[in-house]
């Protein structure tokens, strides 16, 4: 979508008599900001990501972790609901 001379300034007349021009300069200047904003904040994450590339390269790998064992069966961690069940339920009639 090729715009020529006349498109845009078919554009630009329309966006002076939309948003007034007094105001043009003000939304250019946020504008800036917000993309200043945003390559700072790109950087910062370049820069993030190279820092934390050693360290990535330094931890273990996932077969040299201890598995992890479970300290409750599933039957115990079920009779602990049940009975946090019956708590609740019995506050709920005290409360009423």
């Amino acid at each position: 979508m090729n715009f020529g001379p006349w498109e845009i300034l078919i554009i630009a007349v329309v966006i002076v008599l939309l948003f007034g021009a007094r105001k043009m300069p003000q939304m250019a200047r946020s504008l800036g900001q917000s993309m200043r904003i945003l390559k700072a904040e790109t950087k910062g994450m370049r820069k993030d990501e190279d820092d934390d590339a050693p360290a990535k390269a330094e931890a273990p790998a996932p077969q040299q972790l201890a598995a992890a064992k479970p300290e409750k069966t599933p039957e115990q961690l079920q009779k602990e609901i049940d009975e946090l069940q019956r708590k609740v339920d019995q506050q709920q009639k005290n409360a009423s």
